[in-house]
């Protein structure tokens, strides 16, 4: 049996705003390896509040979805408009956009295990970060 709808169902969930039904496709014993969620099933869906909260017209698209035995894998893009502080940054008003690789190990029917590749950099400079050392104004750069 396919579990592609579980890919789908990420996107959908998030797009919707239904934690809910985000919450209800992770195994009661969900293992994130994404460094910013706190650990467990409860670590993701504060993750996932926080960026709702951050961009009120937080999208997801699925890119692609792939399958293997228990292993998914699904490439995803997040678009929203950044109204609310996220992670210490103050909202700018912008738009942006993350894209992420997500793998899974799927468990029982439903994602038991989560590794990610996210286009972090370009992401957290679209937030407001530089790329100058602590302490160096903008002005004494140029």
């Amino acid at each position: 049996m396919s579990n592609t709808h579980l890919a789908h169902g990420f996107a959908q969930s998030l797009t919707e705003r239904d934690m809910s039904a985000y919450a209800r496709l992770l195994h009661e014993e969900y293992v994130n390896h994404n460094a910013f969620a706190a650990p467990g099933k409860a670590g993701s869906v504060a993750v996932f509040e926080a960026f709702l909260h951050a961009f009120p017209d937080f999208t997801v698209t699925v890119e692609a979805v792939y399958e293997d035995a228990d292993t998914l894998i699904g490439r995803f893009t997040y678009r929203g408009t950044f109204t609310h502080p996220l992670m210490g940054y103050a909202p700018t008003g912008h738009t942006v956009e993350m894209r992420s690789i997500d793998i899974w190990h799927v468990r029982g029917g439903q994602l038991q295990e989560h590794w990610d590749e996210l286009n972090t950099l370009d992401f957290f400079l679209q937030l407001g970060a530089s790329l100058l050392p602590p302490g160096v104004r903008v002005e004494a750069a140029r």
